[in-house]
């Protein structure tokens, strides 16, 4: 795994500093499909971080899909967010390198093989 793909639905600029480099979508351009994305994390080794159930969701029918992680709680302030986020990224990065999906609760994380 080769970093972090953040969907456009989540902020551009974290606060706190990930052991593996994160992009954001909006640099790879405006309005890009949800298959452009799993297209570019798929031939760039990332993993894609987002709060959409479609990417969780296609895992299951594709081949050789790129690794997922799915923020699965509420909205929250962008400094509750942040933190929050801060709070989990070891132990997600951790994960990440065993499991294809990782669920993230606000009070729990789930990997799936």
């Amino acid at each position: 795994m080769n970093g972090f793909l953040f969907d456009e639905n989540l902020p551009a600029n974290l606060r706190f500093t990930p052991t593996f480099p994160v992009i954001h979508v909006s640099v790879l351009g405006k309005s890009l499909s949800d298959t452009q994305i799993w297209e570019y994390a798929k031939q760039n080794g990332l993993a894609i971080v987002t709060k959409d159930a479609d990417f969780a969701d296609r895992l299951m029918v594709d081949t050789s899909p790129p690794k997922v992680v799915h923020l699965r709680f509420g909205n929250m302030r962008q400094h509750v967010f942040q933190a929050f986020l801060a709070s989990v990224w070891s132990n997600i990065e951790a994960l990440i390198v065993d499991h294809k999906l990782i669920d993230v609760y606000q009070d729990r994380i789930e990997a799936i093989r």
